[in-house]
């Protein structure tokens, strides 16, 4: 396997970054390797609205388990790898779909794809990128198993008290937001009085949960 690319997203650590994809609408970058930074291979991506990123867990330990705990069940229930999206595979590769905003080319890049919704940790390494095809990819009467229905947002409100975001780009705000909403924390965790600290983008956010609300927390 050859690594063709680089993603680059708003979550430096596996800690925050999305449980799916297209559950935050958070915008990142696919950056070709230098051998690949040619035009002509991305010649006619533009026409699709969607595309299949074909990743490698790069930060996984321990690798092959023939079951595990899925997050969406509590940590409560065993289930065969197979029959979850868990990283401890026999082969650690991950399949994302994610909104093509558009392709930019640039002097020393080449062509750069802008994307949305990715649940990738920044600096993940792309194995491909597959246009993502509606007649033959989406199956809306299919069965989902125990994640049949896409998980909504758990938490209720975000509030900055401090105004420690103040400055955020909107953007990355509205990105930010989704992610607190959707609880990043452990499901086994539910301490009010912890507090939690999150990279993100180029900074640290800080925060807590109480009565389904997150707080932001100012570091001393």
């Amino acid at each position: 396997m050859n690594i063709i690319a680089h993603i680059e997203s708003l979550y430096p650590s596996k800690f925050g970054v999305p449980r799916q994809a297209g559950l935050v609408e958070a915008p990142a970058r696919v950056v070709f390797e230098p051998e690949y930074r040619v035009a002509e291979a991305v010649r006619g991506l533009e026409e699709f609205d969607y595309v299949w990123l074909i990743w490698q867990f790069h930060m996984v330990e321990g690798g092959f388990r023939p079951t595990v705990r899925p997050p969406r069940l509590g940590g409560n229930r065993r289930l065969g790898v197979f029959a979850t999206r868990s990283p401890f595979r026999p082969n650690p590769i991950g399949l994302s779909s994610v909104r093509l905003l558009g392709i930019d080319f640039e002097p020393q890049l080449g062509p750069v794809l802008r994307v949305s919704g990715a649940d990738l940790v920044d600096g993940t390494p792309i194995l491909d990128i597959k246009p993502y095809l509606p007649y033959a990819d989406s199956h809306p009467e299919a069965r989902g198993g125990f994640a049949n229905d896409a998980p909504l947002p758990v938490l209720t409100a975000v509030a900055d008290p401090d105004g420690v975001l103040a400055n955020m780009p909107s953007d990355l705000h509205n990105a930010l937001e989704e992610t607190l909403l959707h609880d990043p924390r452990p499901h086994y965790q539910h301490d009010p009085e912890r507090v939690y600290t999150m990279p993100f983008a180029d900074r640290e956010v800080s925060f807590r949960v109480e009565d389904g609300k997150v707080i932001i927390v100012k570091k001393c």
